[in-house]
């Protein structure tokens, strides 16, 4: 992994680490929350994420694969190639959870290659319904965990470039071959405590 991959992964976890204590800041004297809405860690998350996958698939994978340089396979570790976006996506995630416990971000999608993206619960499916119809419209909410609060945020997932159209339209196990650029090919879910355990 490049310092720069590293430097990202140590901004988001940053960022989550930092912004989610002040989603539960309370006033001594009063009971109104004060800092940073949960609405704009989850925007501030997103941005983060996003910007990161966007450069490694426009910068990254977009130039070294076609230029021979190396390959960008599912099978990334066995075939000593490039992790595919979603995979990077992954792998960034497990590594926030590890120094930020409860803090969770993935791509799910309607129409998922690995089944293991489909939603999974009933708000991930509203969500990414909303997301569909209303791609600059985020679906936000709450939902009861293990005694507590998460605050779940779904963000529309966008083709930005001939790469991701071409993988999933191609790919031999897609549920969907016509996706062109500017479609919605799913969603990014970001969730993380109101509560401080």
């Amino acid at each position: 992994m490049t310092n720069k991959a590293l430097t990202w992964i140590a901004v988001i976890a940053t960022i989550a680490a930092l912004a989610a204590p002040n989603v539960f800041a309370i006033d001594r004297n009063s009971t109104t929350p004060v800092g940073v809405s949960p609405r704009i860690v989850a925007d501030y998350l997103r941005a983060v994420i996003m910007a990161h996958r966007h450069f490694y698939t426009l910068h990254i994978i977009n130039r070294l694969v076609p230029e021979g340089i190396v390959g960008v396979s599912e099978d990334w570790r066995a075939k000593h190639a490039l992790p595919l976006p979603v995979q990077l996506l992954q792998e960034t995630s497990e590594m926030v959870e590890l120094t930020s416990p409860n803090v969770r971000y993935h791509l799910i999608s309607q129409w998922p290659i690995n089944k293991a993206n489909a939603p999974t619960t009933e708000f991930e499916r509203k969500g990414l319904m909303e997301v569909q119809a209303h791609p600059n419209r985020p679906y936000f909410g709450t939902i009861d965990n293990d005694g507590g609060q998460l605050f779940v945020a779904v963000y529309a997932d966008v083709a930005v470039t001939n790469a991701c159209i071409q993988c999933h339209n191609s790919h031999p196990s897609t549920p969907k071959s016509d996706f062109q650029l500017g479609d919605v090919m799913g969603g990014l879910a970001i969730s993380f405590p109101l509560k401080k355990n």
